[in-house]
């Protein structure tokens, strides 16, 4: 990837305080962007955009609930303030499931689950397009999860967020397409993050038992997700238009 290929560009990252977001904001400063970094803890996304300042990027930290339309509208009107654009969303934010069959799941988790991954993907995408279709397009990448292709055991709220983010990602590709405005996923696997200690129990046997699900025999880096997006983002995906990009160490490739 050449140097600067996000020079002059402004992106969004919702969920920018650790982990995949934050490492994926500060990729993105390193290639030239100015990047807003949202969240809903201010000393997390504090953290983030000083990181971006420091990889030579322009950076802006806004606090923003994705599941509330409100914060969304504000974050973006402050992103177009303070930078007059919009080019490129990240639509990272999300909460994990505890581990629980079904049957045991509570009404608030579940509710909690799809209200942030994937009522919250939807509020981001519905007031980033105008802004981008103002511009004359943009890109938009969400994340969505190995359990937004395949079936995951003590999952099921998760997978159900993540396999409808997949299937609005997919329609609403379709809806702006010809427009200039390109839409596709991310599907990490297992990824070394903050919500990856609370998903495992943040023990070495926690983390054992999830990486014997990856073939590869480790989990992901951030930033290993982060190049994928980049990638996603850049014009060397011009024509990659609804696609979901596994990117898993082969968890899902057995299937």
């Amino acid at each position: 990837m050449t140097e600067h290929l996000f020079a002059d560009k402004v992106v969004i990252v919702t969920g920018a305080g650790t982990g995949i977001g934050r490492a994926t904001a500060v990729a993105f400063a390193e290639q030239g962007a100015s990047v807003v970094c949202t969240g809903i803890d201010d000393r997390s996304t504090d953290g983030t955009a000083d990181l971006v300042r420091a990889a030579g990027g322009r950076a802006l930290s806004v606090r923003c609930d994705v599941t509330d339309a409100g914060s969304v509208v504000s974050a973006l009107e402050a992103t177009v303030a303070e930078l007059g654009r919009l080019d490129i969303a990240f639509n990272n934010a999300g909460v994990e499931q505890p581990v629980t069959a079904l049957a045991d799941i509570t009404d608030s988790d579940f509710d909690r689950v799809i209200d942030v991954d994937l009522r919250g993907t939807f509020l981001s995408m519905k007031h980033e397009i105008p802004l981008m279709l103002a511009n004359g397009g943009g890109v938009i990448v969400n994340t969505a999860s190995g359990a937004g292709v395949i079936g995951i055991r003590g999952q099921s709220a998760y997978a159900a967020a993540k396999h409808g983010m997949l299937g609005m990602t997919k329609s609403a590709a379709l809806d702006y397409a010809d427009q200039g405005v390109r839409i596709n996923a991310i599907c990490p696997g297992i990824i070394d993050t903050p919500m990856m200690d609370r998903f495992s129990g943040g023990t070495p046997e926690g983390r054992a038992r999830v990486i014997a699900q990856e073939p590869i025999g480790r989990m992901g880096r951030p930033e290993e997700i982060a190049s994928a997006v980049l990638w996603l983002c850049s014009p060397l995906a011009a024509f990659t238009v609804g696609h979901a990009m596994v990117v898993d160490g082969g968890q899902t490739a057995g299937l």
